[in-house]
């Protein structure tokens, strides 16, 4: 046989064999289920795992307090005077601090526990710890940390006057 007959045979035996499994009338099987929440699911229940009425509560609470949080982070940045699109780092600083200044003054009062309230920690922990015993808790927790190193020593940097004169001292 010629090696261009057998290239032909080979080509038209891929070409039956995929339209073959093209037009099969089944469909391919389902993707395994997941514990993924539909879309239309209420935002009380978009979460991974069932939920009581008590803990779809505690995280619709968090939920509330968290959007009125963002909401007043974009009310106050609307008050900020805007940036040129090429801002100097130090226009940027001005704008965050003047921004810190305005939240320390709207959440004078602010607690720990205000946005994620204690009951709801409940519920998050528990259900990070289903994520990550669950059988791809390792990979996850591996993917997580390659992108936030543990080892890692935060500096703060703070500027420090050292006068080298010693009857300043």
């Amino acid at each position: 046989m010629h090696r261009s007959t057998r290239n032909v045979i080979g080509v038209v035996a891929a070409v039956a064999l995929g339209a073959a499994a093209c037009n099969r009338k089944e469909a391919p099987p389902p993707p395994p289920a997941t514990t993924a929440s539909p879309a239309e699911a209420p935002p009380t229940k978009r979460v991974v795992g069932p939920l009581s009425e008590a803990d779809a509560a505690a995280l619709a609470t968090m939920n509330d307090r968290l959007k009125d949080y963002i909401d007043l982070h974009v009310k106050l940045e609307k008050e900020l005077p805007r940036l040129p699109d090429e801002a100097t780092p130090e226009q940027i600083d001005k704008n965050q601090r003047a921004f810190e200044q305005k939240m320390r003054v709207a959440r004078a009062g602010a607690r720990q526990g205000d946005l994620f309230t204690a009951e709801a920690q409940v519920v998050i922990k528990r259900l990070l710890e289903t994520v990550f015993g669950g059988p791809d808790g390792k990979q996850l927790k591996a993917s997580i940390m390659d992108e936030n190193p543990v080892d890692v020593k935060i500096i703060a940097s703070i500027a420090i006057s050292i006068s080298t004169d010693p009857a300043s001292v």
